[in-house]
């Protein structure tokens, strides 16, 4: 390549193991990196806005699944960045990068999301808290991440292979994919859990179901043809270009159909939980006026009045043709017009209760003639005030 010159799309000072990244005759390394940028710019964007509807999330359901949310836009960005380590040509440290990374990225987003099936399909998940979920996606990323340091720490840097100068790179494929055992089994919880939390009316398991299952179909495809495919064919330069447009799409994957519909349904409520009791649920309201549902109804332009056994709400003129009452002279008037002794008053002015029935007999003396109980020409005047 030294001798040649640089491809077409290189400038001259870019090293040999870089040509993949702008080399125009070579059509997978742009389409590569071009949807591995895209992928980068999309999960930070969506991380971005899912931090900002953070304080908008009113469910504790969806607010605790907000870490596992999150987890996934981050190693799912870390799965585009490592696109680019397949895109450049083999070195020390973009093989070492190849060999860690792959396993622990993609550990990362199906722990995340095996902890939110499964936080879906518990029927008592609320008694073990809002952390839980994340605590147990933690866990489950912590193992697969102790296995990739003893594998990279055995192979590479205590036994390398003999004669070889870069030992990162010397890694048989068959090697490669035992390494994943741990990543594969986690795919497969991660479909077994999303499949048992349909019975819920919740969409999100039918949201993991997908993404895990067009996983699958991804992961059996490519280790297909990194394993005996390309030899297949006879091209075995295929290997580095084959995981590297896994790891684009298995992002993209994880983006449009797990983070990008969970983001869209945060400010739903979660059916399985019943929705809180405010506080008019549990004191209602009450009207001023006493609702009396033995009580005739009245005319139309009634106007109606807190009620009081010692009142009447007739008209004057439908007491004209019944039996007057002797407090018919009250008709129409507010309470806070109407002098009404109580007992502690009566107490208070030094009168008995002979004294107050004497009172209501005085005012009983009224005519039965409506005319002479108008309340226009009436005088009640109040009773003598007596000194104590």
């Amino acid at each position: 390549m030294a001798s040649t010159g640089p491809p077409r799309g290189c400038g001259p000072g870019i090293g040999s193991v870089y040509y993949n990244l702008c080399d125009l005759t070579v059509a997978w390394g742009v389409a590569v990196e071009t949807a591995a940028a895209a992928g980068v710019l999309t999960s930070f964007v969506l991380f971005v806005v899912l931090m900002a509807f953070l304080p908008l999330v009113t469910d504790r359901a969806r607010k605790g699944t907000v870490g596992l949310q999150g987890g996934v836009l981050v190693f799912t960005l870390g799965l585009f960045g490592l696109a680019f380590a397949f895109v450049v040509g083999p070195y020390s440290a973009s093989c070492a990068a190849r060999r860690f990374l792959f396993g622990v990225l993609f550990a990362g987003c199906l722990a995340c999301m095996l902890a939110h099936g499964l936080w879906l399909a518990l029927p008592g998940r609320w008694a073990l808290g809002s952390w839980a979920p994340c605590l147990g996606a933690l866990a489950l990323w912590s193992v697969e991440l102790i296995i990739n340091a003893e594998w990279l720490l055995i192979t590479v840097v205590r036994h390398p292979p003999a004669g070889a100068s870069e030992p990162a790179c010397r890694t048989a494929n068959v090697d490669f994919v035992m390494a994943l055992i741990y990543v594969m089994v986690l795919l497969l919880a991660v479909v077994v859990a999303a499949a048992c939390s349909l019975t819920r009316p919740r969409r999100d398991g039918a949201f993991i179901l997908g993404a895990g299952l067009l996983t699958s179909a991804i992961w059996a495809a490519w280790m297909g043809m990194y394993l005996a495919g390309n030899r297949a064919l006879g091209d075995a330069g295929w290997d580095d270009p084959t995981l590297a447009v896994a790891v684009v799409s298995n992002g993209w994957v994880f983006l449009l159909l797990y983070a990008v519909p969970e983001i869209c349904l945060l400010t739903r409520r979660d059916p399985d939980v019943e929705p809180p009791h405010h506080a008019d649920h549990i004191y209602p309201s009450r009207s001023l006026v006493h609702d009396d549902h033995r009580k005739e109804p009245g005319p139309p332009h009634q106007t109606l009045y807190m009620e009081n056994k010692a009142f009447t709400m007739e008209e004057p003129q439908a007491a004209a043709s019944k039996p007057v009452s002797p407090y018919g002279a009250y008709n129409g008037q507010l309470r806070s017009c109407v002098y009404q002794p109580t007992e502690i008053a009566l107490i208070a002015k030094g009168l008995t209760k002979m004294d107050q029935d004497t009172m209501m007999r005085r005012a009983s003396t009224c005519s039965l003639n409506a005319s002479a109980c108008n309340s226009s020409s009436t005088d009640w005047s109040a009773p003598p005030y007596l000194p104590p």
